[in-house]
């Protein structure tokens, strides 16, 4: 079996914690998804790509925006293991975290907004408001705070 990668091009898992910024029990987190991969010493020690410092970053990119590890792994399967992404390939993953980020901000208004009026009634109780939940009928729709999850208040009551 031929040698991969020049030995110089591995990084062991404590190297890759103190270049990536990531406790070792994150990347082996990582590993057991199959967000990044290793490659065994005849010790057993995990040796890493130097790529996967890119991928790391990449993943850790992602859950700053508010992605999913899953959405994360869905994205970097489109991408090369063993290199720099392309213009155009970075692009389409570009695109679709872009769509996802919209969805994100709007979701992020729609709470805002919600906070908002709630907070301008002066009750500051989405239970109990006699505005926008009066009776307490948000209860029928189901668990949580239903106004915050995106349901539609019912039409302010004027005391």
């Amino acid at each position: 079996m031929s040698d991969p990668a020049p030995r110089r091009d591995r990084l062991a898992i404590g190297e890759l914690a103190a270049r990536s910024g990531l406790a070792t029990s994150a990347l082996r987190y990582y590993e057991d998804l199959g967000l990044i991969r290793s490659e065994r010493t005849a010790g057993g020690q995990r040796r890493y790509p130097r790529v996967t410092l890119r991928r790391v970053a990449f993943i850790r990119a992602a859950q700053r925006v508010g992605l999913s590890l899953e959405e994360a792994g869905a994205a970097l399967a489109r991408l090369p293991e063993d290199r720099a992404p392309s213009a155009a390939e970075w692009n389409a993953v570009a695109r679709t975290w872009t769509r996802r980020i919209d969805e994100q901000i709007a979701e992020l208004e729609r709470l805002k907004g919600n906070l908002t009026g709630c907070i301008g009634c002066g009750c500051l109780s989405l239970r109990k408001c006699a505005l926008y939940n009066p009776d307490d009928t948000a209860a029928a729709r189901g668990p949580g705070a239903r106004y915050l999850l995106g349901d539609e208040a019912a039409t302010p009551r004027r005391p």
